[in-house]
């Protein structure tokens, strides 16, 4: 059924949703994971027309998905990451092509048109421009259990 699938991260506690659900799916069919988190900053948008150097964001995001992807290994799952720069629907949708993904688990933020308007929809472009099933979760606020972990962890 699914066995690549594709979480774009946003480096937020909203993770924390998505990678909960997927990791139960992941562990429950042998999925493989491959985490996303797409740089978007002024750094990130012209590195390679300007030849320019990794940002401190873009340096703490590999940073992050490094930690998310051991974390993920040590709990079993086999999983890769990578950070990409750029439009966030874009990349998106051209990893889930390169990679072949058979699913794509993205977390929500629920904004209503003003904040759709002002922060873009990435997932609205990411669900019409792909052709594989796309798994989408409101985000929460909750993130981490009574031991203070993140709830994905499954401690």
């Amino acid at each position: 059924m699914y066995h690549n699938i594709l979480i774009p991260l946003e480096n937020s506690i909203a993770d924390s949703t998505i990678l909960e659900h997927v990791c139960r799916l992941a562990h429950s069919i042998g999925g493989y994971l491959h985490l996303l988190h797409v740089a978007s900053g002024w750094v990130a948008r012209n590195y390679d027309q300007l030849n320019l150097t990794e940002s401190e964001e873009m340096k703490n995001d590999l940073m992050y998905l490094k930690s998310v992807a051991r974390t993920l290994q040590k709990s079993g799952l086999q999983c890769s990451y990578e950070l990409a720069m750029g439009e966030p629907s874009n990349e998106i949708v051209r990893v889930a092509k390169e990679r072949e993904v058979d699913l794509i688990a993205m977390s929500t933020h629920g904004h209503r048109f003003l904040g759709d308007f002002i922060y873009g929809n990435t997932v609205d472009r990411v669900r019409h421009l792909v052709g594989v099933p796309v798994l989408l979760l409101k985000a929460t606020s909750k993130g981490k259990d009574e031991k203070g972990y993140p709830i994905w962890m499954g401690n």
